[in-house]
């Protein structure tokens, strides 16, 4: 799931970079199509939320409670498309959070494989947050509610 989520971050790099394509009569509006880039960053999107369900635990701890129900609001939010730039950001800082705290591997020696495990953990989640980031500055795309809700 994390190497999809890393995935998703690339993606909405990629659409990001690709060109749009110029129509014949500048500054002319034209009708609304549905672009390549609009569903690479929806996929991008999609793809990013899927490391949230490697966080889900079922326990009946109260923290962990309270992380599940953070996480799966924000995970909607983002795979929608409404209000996506304060749900990736409110995503951002509570995922920095997590990670901080289970990945923490520098408290433990290096010596021991623990470390590279916590290590990789951490620092892939970190290319995660990049992607989430990637959201907050561009926003969600074409083919969201934050779209639609323009139209209205």
């Amino acid at each position: 799931m994390r190497n999809l989520a890393l995935g998703g971050g690339l993606l909405l790099l990629l659409a990001e970079s690709r060109s749009e394509g110029k129509s014949m009569f500048a500054g002319v509006p034209t009708m609304r199509e549905s672009s390549p880039k609009q569903y690479m960053q929806l996929g991008g999107r999609v793809l990013l939320v899927l490391m949230f369900m490697t966080l889900l635990h079922f326990d009946m701890n109260f923290f962990y409670i309270l992380q599940n129900i953070v996480g799966t609001a924000l995970i909607i939010l983002v795979a929608i498309g409404f209000k996506t730039k304060l749900a990736a950001l409110t995503l951002v800082i509570w995922l920095f959070g997590i990670n901080i705290y289970f990945n923490a591997f520098w408290t433990i020696p290096a010596y021991k494989p623990m470390h590279d495990f916590l290590k990789y953990d951490f620092f892939q989640t970190m290319s995660v947050i990049g992607g989430l980031l990637l959201v907050v500055a561009l926003g969600p795309g074409g083919v969201s509610m934050d779209e639609k809700k323009k139209e209205w």
